[in-house]
């Protein structure tokens, strides 16, 4: 049975990685003094520096300070050469979410070759919570390496706070990860927004069906860890059907 730090391994060597780090964790943290002078003026100048460095630099910056005017430079920057900038420009605009960013963020994902970048960049459209990325986040969840789909599914779990027919895209992705994806982790993050999602479903038949997976991940997956993430998502969305199958497998000590 692969263990957590197994598919761990597996997520950063599928993005080209030895280390279980994200290139944000390369960067060196600032000298007391450089922090001093870490404010949005001076970091505003570093987005367009020469130097790219300091173009990562003041791109890591913005991923902890909010600041519309960093905005048009952060679009600017998704398509920079380097890959740690675009990395690091991917997740300031996670922080400082625009709807002008949304499709520039699609247009760089479609074309990005770098996995941590398309996963800043599926972390970002998550955040904007609009309904323009649900189609991107869906093809992401299917399509993409398991380290971004660990974070589409996530994304999709935010689209109840965007709109009924946003919800309603995101279901079938969701239910096809929580059923065939080969990573657990990905599995459980699919089971916690189905769970999120249903908890704002009316009960019709996209409800019916999304908690069909999650009771048929809770009675059927092999991992222990998906079997609980569904468990937890049935129960917090209080599903009377859910809840009787969850009390009769307990009791038969399946679980």
């Amino acid at each position: 049975m692969e263990t957590y730090e197994d598919e761990l391994a597996i997520l950063e060597a599928e993005v080209g990685r030895e280390s279980p780090f994200d290139p944000l964790d390369d960067i060196a943290l600032l000298s007391e003094d450089a922090e001093s002078k870490r404010n949005p003026e001076n970091m505003l100048l570093l987005l367009h520096h020469p130097d790219k460095h300091q173009r990562i630099q003041g791109a890591r910056a913005f991923c902890e300070i909010e600041d519309a005017r960093a905005i048009p430079f952060l679009i600017g920057m998704l398509a920079d050469p380097c890959p740690q900038v675009r990395v690091n420009t991917a997740y300031a605009l996670g922080r400082n979410t625009s709807p002008l960013a949304v499709e520039p963020l699609i247009a760089q994902f479609n074309r990005d070759w770098n996995g941590f970048a398309r996963k800043g960049i599926v972390w970002a459209l998550g955040n904007t919570c609009d309904a323009r990325a649900i189609e991107t986040l869906a093809d992401a969840l299917q399509n993409d390496i398991s380290a971004v789909r660990l974070w589409a599914a996530s994304a999709l779990g935010q689209t109840p706070k965007i709109d009924y027919d946003s919800m309603i895209k995101a279901v079938p992705a969701l239910i096809r990860g929580l059923r065939r994806d080969d990573i657990s982790s990905v599995r459980s993050n699919c089971a916690w927004a189905i769970g999120q999602i249903c908890a704002e479903l009316p009960s019709n038949v996209v409800y019916a069906t999304a908690i069909d997976a999650l009771i048929e991940a809770f009675a059927e997956d092999e991992e222990f860890g998906v079997k609980e993430d569904a468990r937890a998502a049935i129960l917090s969305v209080g599903d009377s059907r859910g809840l009787q199958v969850i009390e009769e497998i307990e009791q038969d000590g399946y679980f």
